[in-house]
């Protein structure tokens, strides 16, 4: 019997909302076969192999609450499901830090703080310890550079592998990587590619045109939403990671960068209606043949919290694997194919390859 991938949850929003309602929906139709993932079987683990034993975050109406209740709280939008089985345990609360941005805070509203970063720290870890997590993967928003750290720290002092949903860097970050290659322990990072996300087509698109020998004079990608993520990024000094690794995503399939002023990739703003629903705009103008210009646009329309929650599945099976074989550090082949911004960025078609030999145990 293949035992379970036990993981801890840090940020109990809408990703973690869509990726556990994903996983009962699978678990109630054993006949249907899994979509959105690299493979149904990674390793010995199916996605019904995952299990969330505890979970973290900093929402008065979340903390203290089971983990199976959390995932319905608002300002959560995902409701796919009516109650979910692979979570167990009660919401611990998180620090703060720099978590919650100035435009969701009446949204979350965060619970009133009155222990310490140490004594939050120390109660984690216990909590961690306990249950028997082996891998924290981190959901919180943009911007939350220091809470991240925190989770990292943690995952280094409990032995946990980690897996980086977001834009602070720690996977691509030479010092942190080292620390987990030191110890031993799996890190899976940094910030999702969407299943069928923005990003990923933009990066496909454009290479597509460099690779077909014309030249790209300037692109953008904008995109709009309706859930806390995107109210969130309407706090411009969160994004500076975040536009980072949306952009350097799309520079790295060209053989010339674009300059600074040529290219944008980054959110635009929040349409409250919208909901989980995420539209992208993406222009491409280049040239071809004796300068002769082209230029094309793309207009896309996705599930905010389907184009992640496969990504995570994967993720966590991966960093779940690395664990049982013992292989510490950056996982290079996942990252690049899972990740905006990882240690190495290839072709979608060379990580993809990287990715089924890591699998394969190459």
């Amino acid at each position: 019997m293949t035992k379970k991938i036990k993981c801890a949850a840090v940020g109990v929003g809408n990703c973690f909302a869509g990726l556990v309602q994903g996983i009962e929906y699978y678990r109630k139709h054993p006949e249907k076969k899994v979509i959105g993932v690299m493979q149904e079987k990674i390793g010995d683990y199916t996605v019904q192999d995952i299990e969330f034993v505890c979970g973290f975050d900093v929402a008065e109406n979340k903390v203290g609450k089971s983990l199976a209740d959390a995932v319905y709280e608002e300002p959560n939008k995902v409701k796919w499901v009516e109650s979910v089985s692979c979570c167990s345990g009660i919401v611990k609360e998180s620090p703060i830090l720099d978590g919650v941005g100035i435009y969701v805070e009446n949204m979350i509203k965060p619970i009133k703080q009155t222990k310490t970063r140490e004594q939050l720290k120390q109660e984690a870890i216990e909590e961690i310890k306990k249950t028997g997590a082996r891998i924290i993967l981190n959901h919180l928003p943009v911007g939350s550079q220091k809470a991240t750290e925190f989770w990292a720290e943690v995952a280094l002092e409990t032995d946990c592998g980690f897996v980086n949903a977001m834009p602070v860097f720690i996977a691509s970050n030479k010092e942190w990587a080292d620390r987990f290659k030191q110890k031993n322990l799996p890190i899976t990072g940094d910030d999702y590619k969407g299943v069928i996300g923005a990003t990923i087509v933009h990066r496909t698109l454009a290479n597509l045109c460099d690779k077909r020998g014309t030249k790209i004079d300037k692109t953008y990608q904008i995109n709009v939403g309706g859930n806390t993520d995107f109210i969130n990024m309407l706090e411009r000094e969160r994004l500076q990671s975040k536009k980072i690794s949306k952009t350097e995503s799309v520079q790295s399939q060209l053989r010339e960068r674009l300059p600074d002023d040529q290219i944008y990739v980054g959110p635009s703003d929040f349409i409250p209606f919208l909901g989980n629903t995420k539209l992208m705009f993406m222009r491409i103008e280049g040239r071809m043949w004796g300068d002769i210009p082209y230029n094309m646009e793309v207009r896309l329309e996705v599930d905010d919290k389907a184009n992640s929650s496969g990504v995570s599945a994967d993720a966590l099976r991966c960093t779940q694997i690395a664990l049982d074989r013992k292989i510490g550090g950056p996982l290079i082949g996942p990252s690049a194919w899972l990740m905006k911004h990882p240690p190495q960025q290839f072709t979608d078609a060379e990580a993809r390859e990287k990715l089924e030999e890591f699998i394969k145990e190459k």
